[in-house]
């Protein structure tokens, strides 16, 4: 047991966050629509997450780690979308950035971790956003990278301590004529890089989905999110183990049309997590605000 525990501790320290260890993107923060970007323009899209984490998985497993072990997670991403007005293979283009704000608090008993920092995260930097509109469907596709410019010496801190290269696609369908109901699933594909300890996080997909039902300014549905490891990590102390987890939720939105703006909440419950080679994975529950700005 001695040994076991010592050796997730050192995985923890080596993966720098706890919360969200093999790629940048967190899952949950898009929902019912999510692969359909706005017309022309400039928006500002706040997203404010508190992430509460019950347990933890250990290393290469579905069982939590022994002790009591818990975490909270808050974060502010800001970001910014311009749609150009210009065509690119037939859809509109645009650019976008996210520059996160991030406080995380770690208890883990089990690696005598007890660690607590706040600061700016890695900024992801998109230079393109493709946009597709068909009378009943919309479809995006997008690349861009997440840096490493946060700082990454604790498990605590808001940076990676490593770029991800970052691919999305995804589409929504509406299933009447007024496009009331729809249904939509949004895929991001990391492939991270390696840290300065030489680890390498296995690459990662996200699915993000929601199906919703529009009554007049107000919006109500189911929403979930799956995330997989499909590649193994590598580095010292790395196997084949790969994470995964699943969450579902509900969401409600409320727009202002007087004020080109658009409110969102959503609560999700991960129903399952599964721990990669390198570091426990988190388990528990997401509740999201989102507030959309035209300009």
């Amino acid at each position: 047991m001695k040994k076991q525990i010592t050796t997730i501790a050192l995985a923890t320290m080596a993966m720098f966050n706890a919360a969200h260890a093999e790629g940048h993107y967190v899952p949950g923060v898009e929902g019912m629509q999510a692969a359909s970007a706005p017309p022309a323009g400039l928006y500002y899209i706040g997203y404010l997450v508190n992430y509460d984490i019950h347990s933890f998985r250990a290393p290469g497993s579905s069982s939590n780690l022994p002790g009591s072990n818990k975490g909270n997670v808050t974060a502010l991403a800001n970001r910014l979308v311009w749609m150009t007005g210009a065509k690119v293979l037939g859809a509109d283009y645009g650019v976008e950035t996210i520059i996160p704000v991030i406080g995380t608090s770690l208890h883990i008993n089990a690696a005598g971790v007890n660690d607590n920092h706040t600061g700016v995260g890695d900024v992801y930097v998109g230079p393109v956003v493709l946009s597709w509109h068909g009378s009943n469907w919309d479809a995006v596709g997008a690349a861009g990278v997440w840096l490493d410019n946060a700082r990454a010496n604790t498990p605590a801190d808001p940076g990676k301590g490593f770029k991800s290269w970052m691919l999305t696609g995804g589409g929504t369908y509406y299933f009447d004529e007024a496009k009331n109901w729809s249904g939509s699933a949004l895929a991001r594909y990391e492939r991270n890089t390696r840290n300065d300890a030489g680890l390498r996080f296995g690459n990662q997909l996200t699915v993000e989905w929601g199906v919703g039902k529009r009554y007049g300014v107000m919006q109500g549905g189911i929403v979930g999110y799956s995330q997989w490891q499909l590649t193994n990590d590598s580095g010292v102390g790395a196997g084949d183990a790969r994470s995964a987890r699943h969450a579902i939720g509900a969401e409600f939105s409320y727009a202002i049309p007087s004020q080109k703006m658009n409110l969102k909440v959503a609560l999700y419950q991960e129903v399952s997590a599964k721990a990669g080679s390198l570091g426990p994975q988190a388990k528990g529950t997401l509740l999201r605000f989102g507030l959309v700005k035209a300009f």
